[in-house]
């Protein structure tokens, strides 16, 4: 387990997503989690989709079904599924987020903390989490609720930044725990820890898999809009400079050297609720 220098609240976690809203939304755009190069000629709007896809395909969900979008964004993919007959429930810890998200028929946002969620229990057939259990406090309270509000049966799809089974010490020093510092992440398990805490809340794993060479594209497409974005719009760059949480500037160039290197891994759990 990598570990940041400060301890990181959820407090921090939403202030973070609240400072950047504008230049998220500016640089990436609704989808505020990776690209996926299936064949590697996506665009980068095709590339955020098929992720969303890859979770679709890896729920199995049908239409009328429930499902909870944990960590939901500006909930781009909960409309995604919601357009093929799901209805959604989506959660973030951003208030600007959700002010943010198109309103979209079968998807209710709500700003709201997972940990402490109000959500019935056994309420729902299917959940995911794409690139917010990282931000989690409590990975294992995590999965425990989402045990909670499943049905038994139901699946579980989680899209999480790992950290490679073992990095070198330079790696942790000056890739992981400041990435996770800049990125506001309490923590960054490995894949069998995810793995370990998803089996004792009661899910078996049904799937793994490893598509951090899929990825890792984003960051070179986030680090070059960025720089053009600082050099010709002024309105982006007052953002960028004003902003309490501009040191996650620094975590582009290291997340790209840390999947390069292989220190960082991008992991995809499909786990389904014992019955």
């Amino acid at each position: 387990m990598i570990l940041p220098g400060d301890s990181q609240t959820h407090a921090a976690v939403a202030d973070h997503y609240d400072d950047l809203d504008a230049i998220y939304r500016g640089l990436w755009g609704l989808h505020v989690h990776h690209g996926y190069w299936r064949t590697g000629r996506e665009s980068p709007d095709e590339a955020v989709e098929a992720l969303s896809d890859l979770v679709g395909e890896q729920l199995g969900f049908a239409a009328g079904e429930r499902l909870v979008d944990i960590g939901c964004g500006y909930g781009g993919t909960a409309r995604r599924f919601a357009e093929r007959g799901a209805s959604v429930t989506g959660l973030s810890l951003s208030r600007e987020q959700i002010a943010h998200a198109p309103p979209a028929p079968g998807v209710e946002l709500r700003c709201e903390d997972w940990l402490a969620n109000s959500l019935p229990s056994q309420g729902f057939d299917g959940a995911y989490a794409i690139e917010s259990s990282e931000h989690m406090a409590d990975k294992a309270q995590f999965f425990r609720e989402a045990r909670r509000v499943l049905r038994p049966g139901g699946r579980l799809v989680v899209c999480a930044w790992l950290a490679n089974d073992q990095p070198t010490a330079w790696q942790i020093r000056h890739l992981l725990e400041p990435i996770c510092l800049e990125g506001r992440l309490p923590s960054m398990l490995t894949a069998d820890e995810y793995r370990d805490m998803a089996l004792a809340a009661g899910f078996r794993c049904e799937a793994y898999r490893d598509i951090s060479q899929a990825v890792a594209r984003t960051w070179s497409i986030c680090l070059r809009r960025f720089l053009r974005a600082l050099l010709v719009d002024p309105a982006m760059r007052r953002r960028i400079i004003g902003a309490r949480n501009r040191i996650f500037a620094l975590s582009v160039p290291r997340l790209i050297l840390a999947y390069r290197s292989g220190a960082m891994r991008y992991g995809v759990f499909t786990l389904a609720a014992d019955q």
